[in-house]
């Protein structure tokens, strides 16, 4: 998956005071990939701060001060002056230990997340009846993989709206965790961050994958934003797949569309039974 940000970086020479300034707060935790991994940075582009041959955008700059806890005017002091600073500075400042409570609480599911994960990695279509298009089938594509011993994800819609020439595309990126025999999925959509998506599928105990079912909880993409529920399948495609041609084949159908397969468009049939007092995932 790519990074979370993207980031604008200026040409001038960084003073060494600064990049030594950095290597002293990483050392303050358990690895560089550790601080990069919470800071929503690729380690590449991070070697070059460390290394002095690139300096932070002043976004960037800003973010790394928020996160080690020191001011933007502390953070190119002469070294020898910031370690001192940084010494007698409250632990917490500069600690792990200053890991928000989400993110720890996100750091134990990991930690207790089963083993047998690495199965799953890759890319499935995503098949459910739309919310904010209800009557409709939504097809989407999802890439699971793993980084740092934990499963990230990405969504990605295709949408064709009325007056634009081409298709909009949604991305939706979140984490994953394998608990007690099933699959906990979380996203938020990262254009406007107006919403949060849960689905929880069933695993394959099968050698191959080929599918996996459950539930997505969400909300509408219209102006209702109404709280949803919906049947899901995620068909596997691959570990790799030729990303422009399964993106062509992405968004809304009928459904009795023949594009669609027929198992998998009455797996998403959110129907109930007289007998069930609450929606339930089918096998």
């Amino acid at each position: 998956m790519s990074s979370l940000y993207l980031y604008l970086e200026s040409d001038i020479t960084v003073p060494d005071n600064f990049k030594e300034n950095l290597r002293l707060l990483c050392s303050y935790y358990k690895s560089t990939s550790e601080v990069c991994r919470r800071l929503g940075i690729n380690r590449p582009q991070f070697n070059r701060y460390l290394n002095g041959t690139n300096r932070p955008s002043a976004n960037t700059m800003r973010r790394f001060c928020e996160f080690f806890g020191v001011e933007e005017g502390e953070i190119t002091l002469p070294h020898a002056q910031f370690q001192c600073l940084v010494q007698v500075r409250p632990a917490h400042k500069v600690n792990s230990s200053t890991v928000s409570l989400e993110q720890r609480h996100c750091d134990n599911l990991q930690h207790i997340s089963l083993t047998g994960q690495d199965k799953y990695l890759g890319y499935y279509f995503e098949y459910y009846i739309s919310m904010a298009c209800p009557g409709k089938i939504l097809r989407t594509l999802v890439c699971i993989e793993l980084r740092d011993g934990k499963m990230y994800f990405q969504r990605t819609e295709r949408l064709r709206e009325e007056g634009r020439a081409k298709p909009f595309h949604g991305i939706y990126k979140g984490i994953a965790y394998f608990l007690a025999d099933r699959i906990f999925l979380m996203d938020y959509e990262t254009l406007t961050g107006h919403e949060v998506t849960q689905t929880i599928l069933f695993p394959s105990f099968k050698n191959r994958i080929d599918r996996l079912t459950g539930l997505k909880l969400g909300v509408s993409g219209s102006g209702e934003r109404m709280p949803c529920c919906a049947r899901v399948v995620y068909e596997h495609l691959g570990k790799q797949v030729n990303k422009r041609e399964a993106l062509a084949l992405c968004g809304l159908y009928d459904v009795d569309s023949e594009q669609i397969d027929m198992s998998i468009r009455q797996a998403i049939t959110n129907a109930m039974e007289s007998s069930e007092w609450h929606f339930r995932a089918r096998f």
